[in-house]
């Protein structure tokens, strides 16, 4: 695998090596050993999976610590917009974020570490998206900021009068009003 630096310290975007022939195609889609030696040292635990129709927006999300999450995150069919925002305290790139086009043809997978807050839009008629979390979903540590939030200065690729969002979506608030004390320090850990 391909390991892709982002403009931001610790995301990064995978893309793995592909083998095809007459019959398709093959790749390793994960291998821990890899990935430890790669990326970061994380064990996954959970893995997810979501079916959604074009204009679906889905977070921005996190969970607040104890039960924070990093993901590894990727479209198995369709194409989608994913984008994490950098959420530590400290960082020098705090609110800003990355965004990553992931299709069911160019095969990238996009890590998402601890201490940012994370979102989709669906770009293709139907998608479905598959992502690995390293730590359980947990209700009570569930967390957002506004998807709608115009200061973090992100082009979703969707008209966003006709976007579908959850109301809990919808309820989440701007950066600018994020309560404090901040939830994730930068470095994590400090």
């Amino acid at each position: 695998m391909e390991i892709i630096k982002t403009n931001i310290a610790g995301p990064v975007i995978i893309e793995p090596r592909i083998f095809k022939d007459s019959r398709g195609y093959f790749f390793e889609s994960y291998n821990k050993k890899e990935f430890d030696e790669k990326v970061a040292k994380v064990d996954f635990v959970q893995d997810n999976e979501s079916c959604s129709t074009y204009g679906v927006m889905r977070g921005l999300h996190f969970q607040r610590p104890p039960f924070a999450q990093a993901k590894l995150v990727r479209c198995v069919k369709g194409a989608v917009l994913d984008v994490a925002v950098d959420i530590r305290k400290g960082s020098p790139t705090y609110g800003q974020h990355i965004a990553v086009e992931l299709t069911e043809d160019n095969h990238r997978q996009f890590f998402i570490p601890r201490g940012f807050a994370h979102g989709f839009a669906v770009l293709s008629d139907i998608a479905v998206f598959q992502y690995k979390c390293d730590n359980y979903y947990h209700p009570d540590a569930d967390g957002g900021i506004s998807i709608l939030d115009e200061t973090l200065g992100i082009d979703w690729q969707v008209d966003k009068v006709k976007a579908l969002l959850s109301e809990k979506d919808t309820n989440h608030p701007l950066l600018k009003d994020f309560e404090s004390p901040f939830i994730f320090d930068y470095p994590l850990g400090s």
